[in-house]
């Protein structure tokens, strides 16, 4: 059973992938189409064709090697300025690779579409053509996400117990303890509190939310006033509060981790978040979780800190590459933060099926870690460097520019950017993204990141 799951959580993270390539990819061919660009291909993946079919002058289908897609469209380089030859010189090998990269551009190209090309539209168009597939992605990041924040919800505490510990065992050492032999019983147990007790009051004060219950219990010390909701009965009760170390939290309920002299958060050796310790009150309890759903603000929010926690992994990114490195040929450890390719998240989405959780919480996580990969997909996608989206929309922005200030100035319209002079770096961008795949592959076949040990 637990091998089914592993394979369907791999499956559907795998046509979750490739749905997302391809609603990127549609954003492209959409927009082209809508500006009169003549669109030859839509394809998800690269390498040999595995299945198409045309529909009038486009030829949609699905390639070998999952690793992106693209959209055909005629003309994406304009034509060179100068003959190739130069008075019989011979090309430089960065300018014949622009050559052959314009060449492959009009391929398609017949004589009835030459007002069909790319390059020919107005530098605005352009970016829309290219920023809508990055575009695609955030959208449906945004539609995922607002099913899991507004429909599924959300895992919020409650003040009713959840779980009564049975005795007193440090945060710091609790994973290391597997029996209560000669520790002192929590005072929760001692004083009689039972899971599915709702604690009402503390000291006298109500406690309506979880982090009302949660405060005062820490800042509480010795016999405290208690009062529970039990089977519709109110129950006083004393409970002899004592202090532990337990991780530290802010006034509104969340964790503080420990930071270096540059305020960046501390990690272990598996990469997750030091918590910062503190001495309070402990009464021995796990408060009972529920789900709820989030406003619309809420859920803006979480996506905004969803966006900004992909910015920073993207940034970081270069860093971490020598640790996938030493995971992949060295055996080093690798570190729950480690970069993933297609085949270690299908991994984790069939780890994830294989856990047994509840329906609500598979769905969850697959969800949110299926809008964390499309909101990367956007954020990558964006770097202005060809071969990515965001290396055309900087030529055309760059084209933009020039427009508007020749128009200013009141000087001839500046020809296209010529960003075929950039396919040797494209190609260089190229060699390294397979590289790393390549290196990300074999990590994640042979050292992969597990989320569950």
């Amino acid at each position: 059973m637990v091998l089914l799951l592993t394979v369907v959580g791999i499956v559907l993270f795998v046509l979750g992938l490739l749905f997302s390539i391809a609603w990127h990819e549609l954003g492209h061919l959409g927009t082209a189409k809508m500006f009169g660009i003549k669109c030859t291909e839509y394809m998800v993946g690269f390498g040999r064709t595995l299945w198409s079919f045309r529909r009038g002058e486009t030829e949609y289908g699905v390639k070998a090697v999952p690793l992106g897609g693209y959209v055909r469209m005629v003309g994406m380089m304009p034509p060179a300025r100068r003959t190739d030859d130069d008075g019989g010189r011979r090309l430089s090998r960065w300018r014949a690779m622009a050559e052959d990269a314009r060449e492959a551009s009009y391929v398609e190209l017949d004589p009835e579409d030459q007002d069909r090309q790319f390059y020919q539209r107005a530098p605005w168009k352009r970016l829309i053509v290219m920023f809508a597939g990055p575009g695609m992605n955030v959208i449906l990041a945004a539609i995922l996400l607002a099913v899991l924040f507004m429909g599924i919800g959300v895992p919020q505490q409650t003040t009713q117990i959840g779980v009564v510990n049975e005795c007193v065992v440090s945060a710091e050492v609790q994973d290391e303890v597997d029996s209560c032999e000669g520790r002192p019983p929590t005072p929760a147990n001692e004083a009689g509190l039972r899971a599915g007790d709702v604690i009402v009051e503390v000291d006298g004060r109500a406690t309506p939310e979880w982090n009302d219950a949660n405060q005062l219990i820490r800042d509480s010390l010795g016999p405290t006033e208690f009062v529970v909701e039990r089977d519709g009965e109110r129950i006083p009760l004393t409970v002899d509060i004592i202090e532990n170390e337990l991780p530290a939290r802010t006034a509104e309920g969340d964790f503080i981790y420990e930071t270096d002299a540059d305020g960046d958060e501390v990690t272990d050796s598996e990469g997750f978040p030091v918590y910062r310790m503190e001495t309070v009150g402990f009464l021995g309890i796990m408060f009972a979780t529920e789900r709820a759903p989030l406003t619309f603000a809420e859920s803006a929010g979480e996506m905004g800190s969803m966006m900004v926690g992909v910015a920073e992994a993207l940034i970081a990114l270069p860093s971490k590459i020598p640790g996938v490195f030493g995971a992949a040929f060295l055996g080093e450890e690798r570190t729950a933060d480690s970069p993933v390719g297609i085949v270690g998240i299908s991994r984790i989405g069939g780890e994830i099926m294989a856990q047994g959780l509840p329906i609500a919480d598979t769905a969850s996580i697959m969800i949110q870690i299926l809008a964390g990969v499309n909101l990367f997909l956007f954020a990558f996608n964006m770097l202005p460097i060809l071969p990515l989206d965001g290396g055309h929309m900087a030529g055309a922005l760059w084209e933009w520019i020039k427009r508007g200030w020749a128009k200013l100035t009141r000087r001839p319209a500046p020809a296209p950017v010529d960003v075929a002079m950039l396919t040797p770096v494209a190609y260089i961008v190229v060699a390294c993204f397979l590289v790393f795949s390549v290196v990300l592959l074999i990590a994640d076949l042979f050292n992969p990141v597990r989320l569950f040990g």
